[in-house]
């Protein structure tokens, strides 16, 4: 019902999926197979089996607001005249919650403008750096050369973590000494950025600091030293958000959205939790695209989001 054509050959698109399903696969048994559940002995769908469907999809981490407007969604669709069987209204649900993660938003383009420049944000832990050096890897597997740059100056660790994807990736990396301002190794990485002809210029930033300075005063701060050097820039702004911690993402969300106006998001470590319903929540919250979602350990478990696809893995 949701599958999407394009380019690739079907062998390598039934690959790809049936390993986005596998990597799911936690998700899918909390969510789907709970509804499958609710569904096999059900006779009619009524008041009780509604309150049943609610638990489920919040304890799958849909979250509160998302979950009340699938049931008022489900309510108003069986006050349609003729019943309605058990796989019709599984049918339904699988599309309400399509219709939650497709984001009305351009694709991220990195080739519109060049260089183009990605501010990686988030709290520490939720594996920004890891997913800069996949990315870092996509663009280099595209013909495209990335400049790391390390602006979360306030951790010795969190630079040399940045070097080591550098190498791995043979991406090159700007750096300053422990301390410094992360608002001028941003511009003077932008700079570099230019003068080497870099495609794309990622930088990784602070998930909390040490300072009198609010994280995310200093976080505006960058923002606003690299639009002087580039007008439109960042051209993208992407929270990193660790699907592992359900609720707590769409707080941490909503923290950073109101101070930096996010682009996309990147929900990391779907493969290890039960709580990928976060996912649904967050774009029916905040509207904001998932640019992408992280599913293993690989360099290229770091995938770019297809709601379609993602929905056909989860349910089918």
């Amino acid at each position: 019902m949701f599958w999407k054509t394009d380019k690739k050959s079907k062998e390598e698109k039934k690959g790809l999926f049936g390993r986005l399903r596998e990597k799911l696969s936690k998700t899918r048994n909390t969510l789907v197979s709970n509804i499958d559940r609710l569904l096999s002995g059900a006779k009619e769908i009524d008041e009780e089996l509604l309150e049943e469907l609610e638990e489920i999809l919040i304890t799958s981490d849909l979250g509160v607001k998302t979950t009340y407007q699938l049931i008022e969604n489900t309510k108003n669709r069986l006050k349609a005249p003729g019943t309605i069987s058990p796989q019709v209204f599984k049918d339904f649900i699988q599309q309400e919650i399509f219709k939650f993660l497709k984001i009305d938003a351009p694709l991220l383009d990195v080739s519109k403008t060049k260089p183009f420049i990605i501010m990686v944000i988030g709290v520490n832990g939720v594996g920004k750096t890891t997913a800069i050096g996949k990315m870092a890897y996509k663009f280099k597997e595209e013909g495209k050369r990335s400049l790391l740059v390390a602006a979360d100056t306030f951790r010795a660790a969190a630079i040399e973590q940045l070097e080591i994807w550098g190498d791995r990736v043979g991406a090159d990396v700007i750096k300053q000494k422990s301390g410094a301002d992360p608002a001028a190794v941003a511009f003077d990485a932008i700079k570099a950025a230019k003068s080497r002809n870099m495609d794309v210029v990622i930088i990784d930033t602070a998930g909390r600091l040490h300072t009198k300075i609010g994280l995310m005063e200093e976080l505006k701060k960058m923002k606003r030293v690299i639009a002087k050097e580039i007008a439109d820039a960042p051209h993208e702004v992407l929270l990193v958000l660790d699907a592992t911690t359900g609720q707590n993402a769409i707080s941490q969300a909503k923290f950073f959205n109101e101070a930096l106006d996010v682009t996309g998001i990147i929900l990391t470590k779907l493969d290890g939790t039960a709580k990928g319903g976060i996912i649904a929540g967050i774009c029916y919250e905040f509207n904001i695209p998932i640019r992408y979602i992280g599913v293993g350990e690989k360099l290229d478990d770091l995938r770019e989001f297809d709601a379609q696809e993602f929905v056909s893995a989860l349910f089918e």
